[in-house]
């Protein structure tokens, strides 16, 4: 009854987005689709318990409803095929029938100021375990583009946070991982209006979605190859973090991930600053990547619309 409910849920609400879409009310280009429909439809990966993850840039509230609106409806109905997202407890859970909606709809309730050790995150790094897509939005709370930061006069993404590294540290698998840029959805539904003018979408406005092509599983697990250290299991057996390649990309996690317990005898604190840089470079990576789809798309400023 609760994966019922769940698809019910969710095509209903992708239903009523794309309808929206589709209303001449705005207008919408999406680039590069078969990027995502090909991962979400690969048997195979799914079979090896390799997830899928998108990361975009956050931009509105709104876009996490309104940018699935353009997958074709098939999607909707199977639980491989739609995502899991991470969404902030305050904005999202604030009553109890919010709460059963955004449930329902496969976000996972996040605490901020919670650290990246919260249930939340577990259940993501589960759910892509078992072969699933989680959504990311790096940033962790949304940014528009007149707040990015600019170095030398070039705009740059607010720092990303340590729970994306966390969660590609710890699959069993590494996923892949498909950036994303969004434009548009800033206009669409502006942020800072009043009730009840922030709950309507704005009329006329060009939005676009693009996917880029998936990070290299090689910039991953080169980040990865530093953790090449003793740790130890839930059990007490000692293993050492490791990655093995197999054709066509795959790799299958060794050992345990960066969660456990280090071996006795080994340097705590200086391990634990290790599994700190590791995951700040990995994060980068994901950061850099989303970034560069978007000055494509949307110039050195990110902020321009191509759509």
């Amino acid at each position: 009854m609760a994966e019922l409910l769940s698809t019910a849920t969710i095509t209903a609400t992708g239903l009523l987005c794309k309808a929206f879409l589709n209303s001449g009310l705005c207008s919408i280009t999406v680039s590069n689709l078969h990027i995502l429909l090909d991962a979400l439809q690969n048997d195979e990966r799914r079979r090896h318990g390799q997830g899928v993850v998108t990361v975009a840039n956050h931009i509105s509230t709104s876009m996490i409803h309104f940018v699935w609106g353009t997958l074709p409806m098939v999607l909707y109905l199977n639980s491989n095929t739609t995502r899991w997202s991470l969404g902030a407890s305050e904005i999202m859970f604030t009553n109890p029938l919010f709460s059963a909606f955004f449930r329902k709809g496969q976000v996972l309730e996040t605490f901020r100021g919670n650290g990246i050790f919260q249930p939340s995150v577990d259940i993501a790094i589960k759910r892509l375990n078992e072969g699933h897509w989680v959504h990311l939005f790096g940033e962790g709370k949304v940014n528009q583009p007149t707040v990015y930061p600019r170095t030398n006069g070039v705009a740059r993404l607010p720092r990303f946070k340590w729970g994306v590294g966390r969660i590609l540290m710890e699959t069993a698998v590494p996923p892949l991982i498909i950036p994303m840029w969004l434009t548009g959805f800033d206009k669409l539904m502006p942020e800072h209006r009043s009730f009840p003018y922030k709950y309507f979408p704005k009329l006329g406005i060009k939005l676009g979605v693009v996917f880029g092509d998936p990070i290299p599983v090689e910039k991953i697990t080169a980040a990865l190859s530093a953790l090449h250290v003793p740790l130890v299991a839930e059990d007490g057996v000692e293993l050492e973090l490791g990655n093995e390649l197999h054709p066509g990309g795959r790799v299958d996690r060794t050992a345990v991930r960066g969660g456990e317990r280090f071996a006795p005898g080994c340097d705590v604190v200086k391990r634990k600053r290790q599994m700190d840089v590791v995951r700040s470079d990995v994060t980068a990576i994901i950061q850099r990547a989303v970034e560069a789809l978007g000055r494509k798309e949307s110039g050195n400023f990110l902020n321009n619309s191509h759509s």
